[in-house]
């Protein structure tokens, strides 16, 4: 089944070249260009190899205490509807200030995957070697402004961490199959482990300048336009100690399975109420479906509503049956007039503190998974998605 039988992979490839996401100015609101993922990523593949299953650390006693949904379930006992709100870059001071309030107030947890040249001043841009033969000093994205700019991005950003959310990986460069070749679905095992590499060394110069990230707390991450040749990106992430990926796309919500020693928490492809139509659900692939990514900011409330309904459809779904975790990707936007970005926090209030429902990290939702016993669990990956 075709899930954009009118868009050429060709319509979408110039598109991902030349979407900018603004962010704002310098400062506060930086500057940033990133590329959505292309609404032709493709479906989940069953794994050729599920590997070992990979373990994150047992949770605290005061995770028990704080966490009452975190243990085994009983007989009979449902499962807790999970709602995975991630964001793509992650470093736009603005947007966390708008998500942190309702996530206190909701008891909602969130994860943050970061670019890691966000972490770099513009004028420290050549600490950065980019691999597969790109030049010193080049990123897709941009780099992260002046290095005051990085000195309080770090200050807000370990406010995030404080507050108990997570801080995973959208590598460095942003190398899509739309921008500078070569891109990132074309890199080998030795491309993978260079840029992961970077990654943690721009993370640990971080953390040397104050960044209050643990070295053992990126555990996993989402590549860049959900693009990647994950028989040769699959063993450099686990070399590199993480523990997920939430790359693939799956039809539906589904249970995370373990693939090449990595737990996959799939992008699921959902449908949309209002249009009838099958997509990926993330911000920028709604806002393609919508009006072909085309800036009317006119029409923000319009495209805010008929975003939330699909959230709300989703969860109505999931919660229903598999109660799989609903994996909600995002980027920091103002796309659109901030609509989707309206619509993920409105859907982040709405949802969080319902009945039965925890709005968790990824090493969450994997800590919960460790206490089940396997047989729950198999029986959970059996079940259909959930489908919308």
């Amino acid at each position: 089944m075709k899930r954009w039988g009118w868009l050429t992979t060709g319509v979408a490839l110039a598109l991902a070249l030349v979407l900018v996401m603004t962010l704002g100015s310098r400062g506060d609101q930086e500057a940033q260009t990133e590329a959505g993922p292309l609404p032709m990523a493709p479906r989940l593949p069953a794994p050729k190899d599920t590997g070992p299953t990979p373990t994150v650390p047992a949770p605290t006693p005061e995770q028990l205490r704080k966490q009452p949904w975190m243990h085994k379930l009983a007989p009979g006992e449902k499962a807790p509807q999970f709602v995975l709100f991630s964001f793509d870059g992650a470093v736009s001071k603005q947007h966390w200030d708008k998500v942190l309030p309702i996530a206190r107030e909701k008891g909602a947890h969130v994860t943050g995957l970061l670019s890691g040249v966000y972490m770099l001043a513009d004028q420290d841009k050549n600490q950065y070697q980019p691999p597969a033969g790109h030049k010193r000093g080049v990123s897709d994205i941009s780099f992260g402004g002046t290095r005051q700019d990085i000195a309080a991005r770090i200050d807000y950003l370990n406010q995030v961490i404080d507050e108990g959310h997570e801080i995973g990986t959208h590598y460095n460069g942003h190398f899509c199959s739309g921008g500078t070749q070569p891109s990132v679905d074309k890199w080998d095992n030795a491309a993978w482990n260079a840029e992961l590499d970077q990654f943690r060394q721009i993370v640990d110069r971080s953390r040397a300048a104050g960044l209050r990230l643990p070295a053992d707390a990126v555990r996993g991450g989402r590549t860049p336009c959900l693009e990647g040749n994950w028989d040769q990106a699959f063993p450099a992430m686990a070399a590199h100690g993480l523990v997920y990926d939430t790359s693939k796309v799956a039809l539906g919500v589904q249970w995370p399975s373990v693939q090449n020693g990595l737990y996959e928490f799939p992008m699921p492809e959902v449908k949309i109420p209002a249009l009838g139509k099958q997509v990926v659900m993330m911000d920028f692939n709604l806002w393609y479906s919508l009006n072909g990514a085309k800036d009317e900011p006119h029409r923000a409330a319009e495209f805010t509503q008929i975003v939330l309904d699909t959230y709300k459809s989703v969860y109505r779904a999931t919660a229903n049956s598999n109660r799989a975790p609903i994996v909600v990707g995002n980027h920091f936007n103002e796309w659109n007039g901030s609509a989707f970005s309206a619509a993920m926090e409105q859907f982040l209030a709405y949802v969080c503190d319902k009945p039965e429902t925890v709005c968790a990290t990824y090493t969450e939702v994997i800590q919960w998974m460790q206490l089940q016993d396997p047989a729950v669990l198999d029986h959970l990956r059996r079940m259909p998605a959930a489908r919308n």
